[in-house]
Order: C-alpha cells, then sequence, then structure tokens
C-alpha cells in the first residue's frame, strides 16, 4: 500500500538509499548533506546496516569501495568541498569497476564558497573530475519524491552496469520538504548484487574482469569468500597489473563501451509541451521548477514553448535533443552556474541564431519570472519583422 509522508529532500534520499539495500555508510558531516548521513546513523543499525564517520572524505569514500568489494551495497553523501576530495577514488571505482553510490547535495563555490545556499557548479565535476577517460553515471532528481525514486535507480545502475554513480542534488532539494507517496515495496524493483557464487568458497582465484561470450558485466564475488585482486592500474582479466598498451587500450574502451552502447537504456529525462514548441527551455534540478512554471506562464501568453528536464545528466541526452533540434528555433538554458550545460546544449544547438542563458552564481534560486522574460525577449526577437 502506498505511503503519505512529509520528507525532506536528505532524509527522502537516506531512506531511498535504505530501500535499495544499502547497508553501509560512510561518511563526514558537511553541509548541506549532513541530514543524510544523520538518518543513516539513526536507521542503518536498526537493520543490521553499518554507519560509519570516517575522518575526512577521501576516506569514506575509500571505505564504501571497501564494503562494496565485500558484497554490501554502501554509499557515501557530500557537498562540493568533499566532493573534490573524493575524486581520486571515484577513479578508482571506475577503474575497479565497484557498485557505490556518491551523493553531492551541491552549494555555491569554489573552494568553501556558500556553504547553506545552493549552487550547480558541480555538474562537470560530476563527469571529469576523476583524471583519465572514465565511465560515469550522474543521476538528478527535481522533487523530493523524485529524490527518493531515483536513489534506488543510482543502486539499481551501480549494480547493473558494476559502476559508480554520482547521485547530484543542490541544497534548495536537499533542504526543501514536501509531502510525497512512497510506493509500496512491490511496485519497486531492486536489483540484487549478482554474486558469482560458483567461485565463493573455492580455492581458484575468482577472475573479476574476466571477459564472458554473451556477458557484459561479471558478477562479483564477495571478499573474504574467495581470493582475487582488485587495484587501479591497468590490468588483465586476474585483476593484476599488466601495463602493456593493447591490454591499457582493451581495458579503457571495454569501460566506455559498457556505458556508452547502453545509452538509452540509463538516460533519462521529462519533456513538457515540446510537441509544438519553437523554444525550448532546458533546465534541471531545483531550477526546473522555476522553469516549469516560466512555460506555464508562457503559454498562457500564447508563446510557443515547452521544457526539457534532463534527468540522467551524464551521460548527457544528446540524441533526444537532436531530435527536437530539427523543429526548435531558439533555446534558454536555465542554471546555477555560468553555463556548464549550456556549452553542453550549445554542441547541439550551434546553428541557432536564438540561444540565451540564465545564470545565477550567487545563492539564490533562479525564478519564474526571471526565466519567463528570456522567453518573452526571445520570441519578440524571433517574430520581427
Amino acid at each position: 500500500m502506498s505511503e503519505r509522508i512529509l520528507l525532506q529532500g536528505n532524509e527522502a534520499c537516506a531512506l531511498g538509499a535504505i530501500r535499495a539495500g544499502c547497508r553501509f555508510y560512510a561518511g563526514y558531516p558537511i553541509t548541506p548533506s549532513s541530514e543524510i548521513a544523520e538518518v543513516m546513523a539513526r536507521e542503518l543499525p536498526k537493520i543490521g546496516g553499518v554507519f560509519i564517520q570516517m575522518e575526512d572524505e577521501l576516506a569514506s569514500a575509500a571505505a564504501i569501495i571497501g564494503a562494496s568489494l565485500a558484497g554490501v551495497k554502501a554509499m557515501t553523501a557530500t557537498s562540493g568541498p568533499g566532493f573534490s576530495l573524493m575524486q581520486e577514488a571515484i577513479g578508482y571505482a571506475c577503474m575497479a569497476e565497484t557498485p557505490v553510490v556518491f551523493v553531492d547535495v551541491q552549494r555555491g563555490g569554489p573552494s568553501t564558497g556558500l556553504p547553506t545556499r545552493p549552487g550547480q557548479g558541480d555538474i562537470m565535476q560530476a563527469r571529469w573530475g576523476t583524471h583519465g577517460d572514465h565511465p560515469i553515471i550522474t543521476l538528478y532528481p527535481s522533487t523530493v519524491e523524485e529524490v527518493y525514486e531515483l536513489i534506488i535507480e543510482a543502486f539499481n545502475l551501480a549494480e547493473e552496469f558494476r559502476n559508480p554513480v554520482i547521485f547530484l542534488m543542490d541544497e534548495v532539494l536537499g533542504h526543501i520538504r514536501e509531502s510525497v507517496t512512497l510506493p509500496p515495496d512491490e511496485d519497486i524493483e531492486i536489483i540484487s548484487r549478482k554474486s558469482d557464487e560458483e567461485f565463493e568458497e573455492a580455492e581458484e582465484i575468482f577472475l573479476p574482469f574476466e571477459e564472458r561470450e554473451n556477458v557484459e558485466v561479471i558478477p562479483l564475488a564477495k571478499m573474504g569468500k574467495t581470493r582475487f585482486h582488485v587495484t587501479g592500474l591497468v590490468h588483465d582479466e586476474s585483476g593484476f597489473p599488466v601495463g602493456t598498451s593493447n591490454i591499457a587500450g582493451k581495458l579503457l574502451r571495454r569501460l566506455e563501451n559498457k556505458i556508452r552502447l547502453h545509452a538509452d537504456r540509463i538516460i533519462k529525462y521529462e519533456e513538457f509541451m515540446v510537441k509544438d514548441a519553437e523554444i525550448l527551455v532546458i533546465a534541471y534540478g531545483s531550477v526546473a521548477r522555476s522553469a516549469l512554471r516560466a512555460v506555464k506562464m508562457a503559454r498562457l501568453d500564447d508563446i510557443p514553448v515547452g521544457l526539457f528536464r534532463p534527468i540522467t545528466i551524464w551521460p548527457f541526452p544528446f540524441k533526444r535533443l537532436k531530435e527536437l533540434s530539427k523543429h526548435i528555433s531558439g533555446v534558454v538554458v536555465a542554471e546555477m552556474n555560468l553555463g556548464q550545460v549550456a556549452r553542453e546544449v550549445s554542441r547541439v544547438f550551434k546553428s541557432r541564431q536564438h540561444f540565451e542563458l540564465v545564470s545565477r552564481v550567487d545563492g539564490e534560486l533562479i525564478s519564474p519570472s526571471e526565466i519567463l522574460d528570456a522567453i518573452t525577449k526571445m520570441y519578440a526577437g524571433m517574430t520581427e519583422f
């Protein structure tokens, strides 16, 4: 039976993670994500889970990787400064193909920036924060109810693709309280850990990176049940370091392809009134709430405008935007940074004369009126003779 409950965004994140099967949380307090740790500290021991406050964010990231390799679904949460410290471990998790979830409740930056104000400045850091070519999946909800649903999806994707998943929020979304409907357990899909039981309790060494016919993601055996090697170095199927060029190229392309070739399965987005739109507003996270209101107000004035909200930020939904570009004449991108997603969007709409960025980096949420002003001015320019 569905349950109606008043939840804060950070609370929904923690409770959704537990529902997804998270049983290990390691973290370090930082505004505006600390409520996630507080709920985890209270709830995990009740169900046999483990909460540990580490000495810093890098240690927290390393701890959840270790827990995951031992067979437990694991998560950490932080904000911008802590997310910066976690980047080395995120790269390690990519190379070691370890399913973990990193939550980043964004605030203003750079450095310690604006601890209690919202920002969206970590979009590119989520994709390229760790060094080298690497695969990543990044989700970004816009409502408290969606936080609960998508954190479960984040764990599912981590398990399905044996890959770290970044879960972005922002201060507004983390701290807002909304009445949400939690779906009944039977309506929630939970992907459990694919464990290679034939190797558990066996004497032979498990090959955690072995290529098997018609199997793209190798199931993990639990550390402690059998022996296998994990490293951040380029490695062969056994996990032991091998630095030859043919193995390096083959490994990195396989890591990239397991995400790239399944982009259609991973990518999620939401559209509103785009079918007849001449102007497309693109916004995500908390700003998408303002954008939706602005689009509705513009429609009352007979302006043909629609909203495209990327839910999966990475991989970026280029394919769908290219389809929409065939009938879109103008684009407005609204975001709380200096144009990180706008630069990606411009790669699709680069030939469009009408392109506008509505940007704030002062710790204030972009209002519907600011977006509406940009829509109205653009439409006036498009209809001038």
